[in-house]
């Protein structure tokens, strides 16, 4: 299914259900055109899931050891920041001002990065999640 239709479809079934509601006359024709409505959906839900799953799937499966760790290995670096932020401050108990020293120099260099840079880099993993995430609802991921 095209995925201009998959957006679509919700409006375009109910759409056709008042439709059938105003055309088709007889009552027991009307509910059996109904149920082919309904099935219509089952189907298009079932193949959406199966696209999600497939592109789940051949992620997984990939032979690049980076498409599959990618996530982890953002978090594993998250974690990293937190635990030495943590150990910081309980280095701030015996050496205060080197760890006061140690935070306002990181303040600083980051601080001397560009503001267009860090819009750059939010703009880019945006457009990067953004790409990855239109490829698997099509069902083309990589």
């Amino acid at each position: 299914m095209t995925p201009i239709l998959t957006t679509l479809a919700p409006g375009l079934l109910e759409a056709g259900s008042r439709l059938i509601d105003r055309l088709v006359p007889d009552p027991a024709e009307r509910e059996k055109a109904k149920l082919a409505l309904l099935q219509a959906e089952g189907q298009l839900a079932l193949q959406e899931m199966q696209t999600s799953l497939s592109a789940i799937l051949a992620e997984a499966n990939s032979a690049d050891p980076w498409t599959s760790r990618v996530r982890p290995t953002f978090l594993y670096v998250i974690y990293g920041v937190i635990l030495l932020c943590v150990m910081g401050a309980i280095m701030g108990i015996w050496w205060p001002t080197h760890v006061f020293q140690a935070a306002e120099n990181l303040n600083k260099l980051l601080g001397a990065v560009p503001e267009s840079l860090w819009w750059l880099f939010g703009a880019g993993y945006l457009g990067y999640t953004g790409a990855r995430s239109f490829d698997k609802w099509r069902g083309q991921a990589r």
